[in-house]
């Protein structure tokens, strides 16, 4: 496996400019937009026992994913590319001493079929053209040692870090999955029994509003959902188009195969990897985005736009973002204009990050824009937004056609 890697072959000059202007630079929040990452910590808890399969006599596993990738333009070539750069991938166990020894053998076959070599760097360090990988056993693992949390009775830890040559984290970026796993499960919050619309109509008695973003949006322009990053990096035992919710999570080392792709067949799980990324590069603004750009330029619409996606489909619109995601869970700075009314929140199931509650406190009426569940195979399976509670509105649609006809009803053109 060498790097560069390539993720598009060639760009147009379009797709260059696109590019430089919306993924070179850093955005709003200290955030580039050319490195994605995402962490999981999964673990057994009283809470989360049908995912976690925890009971009285079975407790104490986890698993902790964390993954750098890191893109850029090669324009070495007669024609720019798009290429994966530098790659950081760490996953932890902490399982019965016996399953962790199991799993370092079969660790030890997956680097032999894949031709990994041994490197004189340091003891359990392998290479394989330009990358590295390291194994660590823990009888107390370091970070727990730092958290003071115990380990239970006959339980070892096992780590596994595979990264580009000489890719380097900061002390914060290495225990952010670590921070994060300290913060706890989050406390879902309790629905209530908000009103239904047919349209966004009744939005018109709360203008201007401000606008959040999730997922949906990114969905309708053909990129894939989250639950596809969860089938790339094994965190549930789930395949196809199901709902995640209720599916087991990847805890017990002999059914995670996520290191063993990474090791056997490196070029094609990298292709896996990479291909969230490619699709987010390729996406265009939906009819969705073109109205929503078409409300701010009229003035309805107020303020950044709060996002939750990193495909930055609302800056190709031409409006400004402010980025929600972040795994520290810290509340990221929200600024709601003066005089802004309400708060539509678009194909977003939970306030993870505290904008509707903060629009609450402001007295902005809340709306919702979901179709709050999913189609599979002409069966309707219901998926509802987590906090909609007395006051708030839903609107059960996709994005697309209710922000149409919410533009007719403003009278203005997209």
């Amino acid at each position: 496996m060498f790097l560069p890697h390539p993720v598009i072959d060639s760009l147009t000059p379009a797709q260059v400019r696109m590019w430089d202007e919306h993924f070179s630079p850093e955005a709003d929040g200290n955030r580039r937009p050319a490195i994605e990452e995402g962490i999981w910590r999964r673990t057994q808890d009283p809470a989360n026992a049908e995912q976690s399969g925890w009971t009285e006599d079975e407790s104490g596993r986890r698993r902790v994913v964390h993954y750098r990738l890191h893109y850029g333009l090669d324009r070495t070539q007669p024609m720019e590319r798009l290429v994966l750069e530098e790659l950081y991938l760490y996953v932890s166990w902490l399982a019965p001493a016996a399953e962790i020894a199991a799993h370092r053998k079969e660790l030890d076959k997956w680097l032999a079929e894949g031709r990994w070599k041994p490197t004189s760097d340091e003891p359990g360090s392998w290479r394989r053209g330009d990358l590295y990988a390291t194994i660590a056993e823990y009888d107390v693992h370091p970070q727990d040692e730092r958290a003071d949390r115990d380990t239970p009775a006959g339980f070892t830890s096992l780590d596994v870090t595979i990264s580009s040559e000489d890719y380097t984290l900061t002390r914060a970026a290495r225990n952010l999955p670590w921070d994060v796993l300290a913060g706890g499960m989050r406390v879902k919050e309790q629905r209530g029994t908000p009103a239904y619309a047919e349209d966004l109509s009744g939005l018109l008695d709360y203008l201007p509003f401000v606008v959040e973003v999730g997922c949906g949006t990114s969905i309708e322009a053909g990129i894939p959902p989250l639950h596809w990053l969860h089938e790339v990096y094994r965190v549930t035992a789930r395949s196809g188009n199901d709902l995640t919710q209720g599916y087991a999570f990847t805890l017990s080392p002999a059914d995670d195969i996520l290191v063993k792709e990474v090791l056997t067949d490196t070029t094609r799980k990298v292709d896996d990897m990479v291909s969230m990324f490619r699709s987010v590069v390729l996406a265009e603004p939906t009819e969705a985005h073109r109205a929503l750009k078409a409300f701010h330029d009229a003035g309805v619409m107020v303020g950044p736009v709060a996002t939750h996606n990193f495909d930055r489909l609302c800056a190709k619109a031409g409006l400004e973002e402010a980025f929600m995601r972040r795994y520290d869970q810290r509340t990221p700075y929200m600024p709601f204009p003066d005089g802004a009314k309400a708060l539509l929140v678009i194909g977003l199931h939970a306030d993870r990050r505290q904008v509707q509650a903060r629009a609450r406190e402001r007295g902005l009426k809340i709306f919702y824009l979901d179709t709050e569940g999913v189609t599979e195979k002409g069966v309707y399976k219901p998926y509802l937004i987590e906090g909609a509670r007395e006051g708030d509105v839903v609107v059960r649609s996709e994005a697309t056609p209710a922000l149409l006809r919410l533009a007719e009803l403003l009278n203005l053109s997209v």
